[in-house]
């Protein structure tokens, strides 16, 4: 398998990785997670052999094979099946069963399979792509963000065919549901290193906090050594007496290894201007049509009412008009068919690609968040532009200067300086890393008004849809109740006699189901015992051990004082000998930690079962 030994890689005098290991084993399927920058996409061209590194080693095997896929478009075939069909080997180039397979997962009709590729749209152009990639069969995929532009259904299909893909998987995405649907093991890049955990990206992240704990106490307990040290040396290096004894001190002191301390990463934390109203309902539609072709409507007949508090998610195949629905609402387009009807008191504010588009170029980040409300004051747009990871100089950047990202940033900025009761936000979730999505969930979350939102995260879907509006069949649906609702009660038409049936496991009887949960309870605990047992012995004697060592500092230095030698040299090995047994049980109590992690873990799984 893949090996990378000891990668260190700059780019202008930033470090991005420093002595990075990595060695894959077979069939693992990795989501490789980190901000923005951190050097995920370096890294795969390091694999890939398009980006030279400092230092280190990549080992590769011989006639492995690579995927990845390609962002930039570029076609030579007048039609899709040729474009797809030219890569496959000489002996294959008339398995068209093969090619087609993947073109109808990824959402190609027949018919599509006969027009030209610079036809379709970038997210369909993109599928082509990563038709040709499926179709190669590497023994392994790096995939950079493959989520980007595709819709549920193909975003559904793709993660069923990458849990079933025989071969090993580096993901980037900032989906995190899709993310830990798919993948075996998360590996992160943090503080220019890369970290591996077995699990999901909850388990990685609390393994890492786990870890960050750890270090952050071994480094107090050796700044307050090197503090001892410096204090004991500047006393008694003076005097001729224990001269020698400080000198002794001065070669411990610089055989200690400095510490660094741990970076903290910025990220958004946000909420929403709610503008109070005393409406339950904040606006209704009624009988809604509206087409761009008078013969051809993207929905019609479609009836709902907003309440104060809900959360609708608009859902479906991409071109079906879900962004129009919502530019519809939002006024900026003519109305056509029905009514919409509002309360005095609503207020909205709109998140979506084509407010992006209208951002002022020419203006600083200051001046667009200024512009949504005379009333803000001057600190109040500050702290917005803080809140958007714009701070001090950089909140004085010029529109025209950012990426897709920052843009993005500025108009959740704007939104988030305009007062409202509903919120409009169309793909919200484009160009935000995995922690910034997760402030965003949590910001609509807790925003006290409602929110109509086009999504195709799973992830959002399920955290946050109260109610539906579901493009599909035809037409434009209502539906009153959560998205697990509506996958069990409706489902996708295109996924029907596709998806492969749950094994129906055997259902238990109330008495049955209880007994079986004791029996789990009980093993688990036979099992954890001595990991609990040995916790709590470690963490009373740390508690012990670190008052003696509070007790012993006191002593020597009142031994130091009054110039007492012996007492300097008792209190100074005891000390030694108590702070090494502090550091042994402290790795001690990680291990046991770790083992604990994963009985509970393995017994949460088999209660889950049971369920």
């Amino acid at each position: 398998m893949i090996q990378l030994t000891n990668i260190t890689k700059s780019f202008g005098g930033q470090t991005l990785f420093r002595n990075l290991n990595l060695k894959l084993s077979s069939n693992q399927k990795i989501g490789l997670i980190g901000r923005n920058g951190t050097g995920k996409s370096t890294l795969f061209k390091i694999i890939l052999n398009e980006e030279d590194y400092d230092d280190g080693g990549v080992s590769i095997p011989k006639n492995y094979r690579i995927g990845t896929l390609r962002q930039h478009l570029e076609f030579s075939k007048p039609t899709v099946h040729e474009e797809c069909a030219q890569i496959l080997p000489e002996d294959e180039q008339y398995n068209f069963y093969k090619i087609e397979k993947i073109l109808f997962g990824l959402g190609f009709t027949s018919e599509d399979l006969e027009k030209d590729p610079l036809s379709f749209s970038g997210g369909y152009q993109i599928r082509i792509n990563l038709a040709k990639l499926l179709a190669t069969e590497p023994n392994m995929l790096l995939l950079d963000e493959p989520t980007n532009y595709l819709d549920i259904l193909s975003l559904r299909w793709l993660k069923q065919f990458i849990r079933e893909f025989d071969g090993e998987v580096i993901l980037v995405t900032h989906d995190r549901e899709f993310m830990d649907a798919v993948t075996t093991h998360t590996m992160g890049i943090q503080r220019k290193s890369i970290h591996i955990v077995e699990g999901n990206t909850v388990k990685y992240y609390d393994t890492l906090a786990l870890q960050d704990e750890t270090y952050e106490k071994t480094k107090l307990n050796q700044d307050k050594k090197r503090k001892e040290l410096e204090e004991f040396i500047a006393r008694n290096k003076a005097r001729a007496s224990t001269a020698a004894l400080a000198q002794s001190k001065v070669k411990i002191l610089e055989k200690m290894d400095e510490m660094e301390s741990l970076e903290s990463e910025s990220s958004l934390n946000f909420k929403f201007n709610y503008k109070d109203t005393p409406a339950k309902v904040l606006f209704r539609a009624e009988n809604l049509g509206f087409g761009y072709d008078e013969n051809n409507l993207l929905f019609q007949n479609l009836t709902f009412a907003l309440e104060n508090g809900k959360c609708l998610a608009i859902i479906g195949k991409n071109g079906k008009g879900k962004s129009t629905l919502l530019n519809y609402i939002a006024g900026e387009l003519a109305q056509q068919q029905g009514e919409l009807s509002f309360h005095p008191s609503t207020s909205m504010a709109h998140f979506g690609q084509t407010n992006i588009e209208r951002l002022n170029t020419k203006h600083t980040i200051i001046d667009e968040i200024s512009s949504v409300d005379k009333k803000i004051g001057f600190a109040e747009v500050r702290s917005i532009c803080g809140t958007m990871m714009f701070s001090g100089e950089s909140a004085e950047k010029k529109v025209e200067v950012l990426s897709g990202g920052e843009r993005s940033r500025v108009m959740l900025g704007k939104i988030i300086g305009t007062p409202a009761n509903v919120l409009l936000l169309d793909e919200p979730t484009n160009h935000l890393d995995m922690q910034s999505i997760d402030s965003l969930c949590n910001a609509i979350e807790s925003f006290q008004g409602s929110t109509i939102m086009v999504t195709h995260s799973e992830m959002l879907l399920r955290k946050l849809a109260t109610a539906l509006i579901i493009f599909h069949k035809g037409t434009a649906e209502y539906f009153d109740g959560s998205y697990d609702d509506f996958l069990e009660k409706i489902g996708w038409e295109e996924e029907e006699g596709t998806v492969k049936p749950k094994k129906s496991k055997p259902k238990l009887d109330k008495k049955e189901r209880k007994k079986l949960r004791t029996a789990i309870i009980q093993d688990k605990a036979k099992e954890a015992g001595p990991y609990r047992k040995e916790l709590t012995f470690f963490e009373n004697k740390i508690e012990e051990l670190e008052a003696l060592e509070a007790t012993l500092n006191t002593a020597l230095t009142q031994a130091s004082s009054s110039g007492d030698n012996s007492a300097i040299m008792e209190h100074s090995k005891t000390l030694g000998e108590t702070q090494k047994e502090i550091e042994v049980l402290f790795e001690r109590l990680e291990v046991a930690s770790e083992i604990m992690d994963k009985i509970n873990s393995k017994y949460d799984i088999k209660l889950a079962e049971l369920d």
